[in-house]
Formats: structure tokens, C-alpha cells, sequence
């Protein structure tokens, strides 16, 4: 953890008198990209993808499914459509959480006397919602049993390849994927990147303004050589193909969300 990682669980502890492992969890979990070769056990798995399955969800619909990607010629698929990342393909397990809002909506056609509304993109974006905290729940879960997790945003991109590697049907998209598995002693060591200091990302009652002055002094805090890092990072980043991809596969996603439901 780094420095301010330690002073809050510190204080923490010295206030409760007792340590917490949940809250030392997620302040030292980073993410793994790196995997030794154990296997990851059946009962791991089950633990995990029952956890998801225990977030908190709208109105208890569950508007996720959960793919298991076994297929290692599916892992190389994923891995060269998602920005071309390699350990995709190696990881022990690959869970690619889908926004499905098809599920409700099929049973409601399929009872006699309902007549749904079709699928909007408000219906997407809660959907999405639902995915990624089940997704968060299988993180927490793999961190407890000693495994390393990773989210792949890239999953977003190439709306046409991934609908076809994953079989995907009319209002089912990809939200995230998680590559899980047994860290390397490399990866264990890696530090932590800060985090932005509370009073730069939370605010009271309302939403609070930020001249660019000020935000430049809370990146500052982050990262020494700000000019350059800035520059360097909306170029990697910001301005890259696999971001500007990832925008137009959403808007491609989306198009089959019509915005009147």
C-alpha cells in the first residue's frame, strides 16, 4: 500500500482497536497481469461466481449473465480483440460480465397478456450498472482467496468481433471482463498507484466545480513532471485508436437500444 494507504488503516485500527480485513483488502488490492500456471480450483470458482451473484442488483433482476470463457482458441480471440493484450490468453479464468436485459424480456413476451415496452438505453446503462458491481463482488471475492484479478475495459471494443466470439444475441452486451488467477511474487510486490486525495472527488450535497488550476495541483500530488505526464498519457490514452474504437463500438452497442423504449 502506499503511504496514505497506511495512514488510513492505521487510524483505522487505532480507532476501532481491532483490524479489519476487508477494509486492508481493498486498500491493497491492484490489479494482476501476470499469473503463475496453478490452476484455479473448482470450489475457487464456485465461491466466486457465487459472490458475484450475491451484489446488489435492481429490483433483484440480475440484468447480467456471466460468461466463462474455458475455449483456449476463445482466450487468444478475446485476447487480440481487446487492444491485442497477451495475458488475457493466459489467465486461469476469464469472466466476461454481459448487461443482459434480453432475459426479462423474453419472459415478459412469452406470458400471455404482458406487453413490454422494447429495450432502451436506459435499460443498458442499468444493466451495465448491475454487471459491473457483480463483476466488483467476484474481485473482492478472488482477493480473499489469495487470487489476482484484472479488468479488461477493452471488452467494449470491436462490437462486431465480440458479439461473434461470444455468441452474443440482440440486448445482451459485454460490460467487463475479469482475468483471475494466481499472482507471481513480481506482481504481489507491485505497488499500489495513489489515489486522488478525498476533497478532489468528494463532494457534499452538490457537485463541485474544479478550475483547471486546481486540478493540476491534485495530479501534481499523483505524479511528478506533470506537463509530460499529461502529455503523455492523453496520447497513450485519451487520443488512442483502441479509445477512439471503443467509442464507436459502443455507439454501435447502443444502436440496438433505441433511446424510447
Amino acid at each position: 500500500m502506499d503511504d496514505l494507504c497506511y495512514y488510513v488503516v492505521r487510524e483505522y485500527r487505532e480507532e476501532r482497536h481491532t483490524v479489519n480485513e476487508s477494509i486492508q483488502q481493498l486498500f491493497e488490492r491492484t490489479s494482476v497481469r501476470a499469473f503463475t500456471g496453478e490452476p484455479i480450483s473448482e470450489a475457487d470458482e464456485r465461491v466466486i461466481l457465487e459472490a458475484a451473484c450475491q451484489a446488489p442488483t435492481a429490483g433483484n433482476q440480475q440484468l447480467y449473465s456471466i460468461i466463462v470463457v474455458r475455449d483456449q482458441a476463445e482466450k487468444e480471440a478475446l485476447s487480440q480483440s481487446c487492444d491485442h493484450q497477451p495475458f488475457i490468453a493466459k489467465a486461469p479464468l476469464v469472466l466476461v460480465f454481459c448487461a443482459d436485459v434480453r432475459r426479462w424480456y423474453q419472459a415478459f413476451l412469452a406470458e400471455d397478456g404482458v406487453e413490454p415496452r422494447q429495450p432502451g438505453v436506459g435499460d443498458a446503462l442499468l444493466a451495465t450498472i448491475d454487471a459491473t458491481i457483480a463483476a466488483q463482488n467476484a474481485v473482492v471475492a478472488a482477493q480473499s482467496l489469495g487470487l489476482g484479478s484484472c479488468y479488461i475495459g477493452d471488452i467494449l471494443e470491436n462490437c462486431e468481433e465480440q458479439r461473434d466470439i461470444l455468441g452474443l444475441p440482440s440486448y445482451v452486451m459485454p460490460a467487463c471482463m475479469l482475468v483471475i488467477g494466481h499472482p507471481t511474487e513480481q506482481q504481489i510486490r507491485r505497488r499500489k498507484p495513489t489515489r486522488f486525495e478525498l476533497g478532489t472527488v468528494v463532494f457534499e450535497d452538490r457537485y463541485r466545480v474544479q478550475e483547471a488550476d486546481e486540478i493540476r495541483s491534485a495530479l501534481a500530488h499523483k505524479q511528478a513532471g506533470l506537463r509530460e505526464t499529461l502529455s503523455q498519457f492523453c496520447a497513450r490514452k485519451w487520443n488512442s485508436g483502441f479509445s477512439r474504437e471503443m467509442t464507436r463500438s459502443v455507439r454501435a452497442w447502443l444502436e440496438g437500444f433505441p433511446f424510447e423504449g
